[in-house]
């Protein structure tokens, strides 16, 4: 998912659920702000043990 950085959901993305192994990938996304250096999102991207 694309988050902007202004609207980042910072509980949704590291609460997980208790006892369950989850893994969140969090990286830069979006359009590149060469005034401020730096993307203007992030991407996350969630996954779980299923097996």
């Amino acid at each position: 998912m694309l988050h902007d950085k202004d609207g980042f959901p910072t509980r949704r993305v590291y609460e997980g659920e208790p006892g369950r192994a989850e893994l969140r990938l969090i990286t830069c996304g979006g359009a590149f702000d060469g005034a401020g250096g730096r993307y203007t999102a992030n991407v996350v991207v969630y996954a779980r043990l299923v097996g």
